[in-house]
């Protein structure tokens, strides 16, 4: 994926529409909480306000920085959501899913992974079912994993035929 800094800060509402922004805004921080202060992912990993990873400062945050540091991570995501799976576009709660996924673990791991290529065959409710594995970090399964890929997958299937 693209560095961050390359890419046009084009707003998430124009990327994915207004409710699938509202959705994201809301998912998101729900699963990665608002920590000001930067900390240590399970990986080691420096982050802050709401799981950002990209350039942390050893400083506190406002909350006005945190919300906007969450609406640029969410807007760069999407866009590496969209360039590898453009069909979401026209499948909302897919859409939502895979950009809060892509913002927990990377849009290259997005990209790359079966769900991203299921999505791109049209098998959308097999997209969506592979949400369920990615519930690992650090080697072992975490509960609050499990917690988000159950409530992305329900985003995901929302609507879908039965």
């Amino acid at each position: 994926m693209a560095d961050s800094d390359t890419k046009s800060r084009k707003p998430l509402f124009l990327l994915v529409g207004i409710g699938a922004a509202g959705a994201l805004t809301a998912l998101t921080p729900k699963f990665e909480g608002i920590k000001n202060d930067p900390y240590q992912d399970v990986n080691g990993i420096w982050t802050v306000c709401a799981g950002n990873t990209h350039n942390v400062e050893q400083r506190h945050y406002s909350d006005a920085e945190c919300a906007q540091q969450l609406q640029e991570q969410l807007s760069i995501h999407a866009q590496d959501v969209l360039a590898c799976t453009p069909s979401l576009t026209d499948h909302p709660g897919p859409l939502v899913a895979a950009v809060d996924f892509a913002y927990n673990t990377g849009g290259a791991k997005y990209c790359n992974s079966t769900m991203a290529k299921k999505f791109n065959a049209g098998d959308i409710a097999g997209g969506c079912a592979e949400l369920s594995k990615w519930t690992r970090a650090g080697g072992e399964v975490l509960p609050g994993l499990v917690k988000r890929r159950k409530a992305e997958r329900e985003i995901c299937e929302h609507g879908l035929p039965q």
